[in-house]
């Protein structure tokens, strides 16, 4: 695919996206795994946001991958590159995540009786909310910084 519109790389623009995407995304999984009047008021937005962050990712690679191909090779970008590799998973676990306490809290709550089960998910549910929220965040800001200095540096 030509990843570019006028003869202007795409890159930015996806990277833009993804870079808001995935933080808005990780904060609302942090958000409605501590706080349960926002997991009411955010209902199924919140996997829908976590949607959005996952399609943002693979648009900002492969469009980075088709730039990469276009520009002189240089460490820093090939850190950058090696590094965005790696947000593809975080994404996914942040909207499989986000989806599934949705329907967790929809559908699975009124159905479980017994207070184990329940007790397990509600503490290991937040936990790994909050595990793949922070860790996608330090993703974003570590691959964003790689890029910017393979721009201004490289």
């Amino acid at each position: 695919m030509d990843w570019q519109f006028g003869g202007i790389p795409l890159h930015p623009l996806f990277v833009h996206l993804t870079s808001v995407a995935v933080p808005v995304a990780a904060l609302t999984a942090i958000v409605v795994a501590v706080w349960p009047a926002a997991r009411r008021w955010l209902a199924v937005g919140a996997p829908i946001i976590g949607l959005v962050a996952l399609v943002s990712v693979p648009l900002a690679t492969s469009s980075g991958e088709w730039l990469e191909h276009r520009e002189q090779e240089t460490a820093l970008l090939e850190r950058h590159t090696e590094l965005a590799d790696g947000l593809l998973p975080w994404s996914i676990a942040v909207f499989v995540l986000l989806l599934l306490w949705w329907g967790w809290h929809r559908f699975g709550t009124a159905r479980m009786t017994s207070g184990g089960a329940l007790r397990a998910v509600a503490i290991v549910g937040p936990v790994l909310l909050l595990t793949v929220g922070v860790v996608s965040m330090i993703e974003v800001v570590i691959i964003g910084h790689a890029g910017a200095e393979s721009v201004w540096k490289g």
